[in-house]
């Protein structure tokens, strides 16, 4: 096995890992973490299919005379998507914090049945979370 092999086994290993840890996590820290896994696995599998040996990077167009320029559609695709990701992981921490705060638990089913709770005092009857 070679390196780009390796590197994508590793990033769709890292993937199901994370989704693995999602779904069977009950803890919203660890919820957090395992989507930035998931992210990170999908970032490394896309950057992977992106890189061929041989090509040179897309710097300067007189290049084009010493061989074939990689796509440079990838990378800034990747890029995007790690400033995305960066983004989501933001708004998941501060949604936790606020949780943390009002709930004092990180802790998914103590969340659900404290807003449970809160809904059975505020309309006086058992609403679905």
């Amino acid at each position: 096995m070679d390196v780009a092999s390796i590197l994508e086994v590793a990033s769709i290993g890292m993937f199901f890992l994370g989704f693995f840890g999602l779904v069977s996590s009950n803890n919203i820290i660890k919820s957090v973490i395992f989507i930035v896994l998931m992210e990170t696995g999908v970032i490394m599998f896309f950057l992977r299919v992106g890189i061929s040996s041989g090509y040179l990077p897309p710097i300067a167009d007189h290049l084009r005379e010493y061989g074939y320029l990689a796509d440079p559609l990838p990378s800034a695709l990747m890029i995007t998507a790690i400033v995305i990701g960066l983004s989501v992981t933001a708004i998941n921490i501060t949604m936790l914090m606020t949780l943390l705060r009002k709930y004092r638990t990180a802790d998914w089913d103590a969340v659900k049945e404290a807003v449970m709770h809160e809904n059975l005092e505020i309309y006086g009857e058992d609403k679905k979370c």
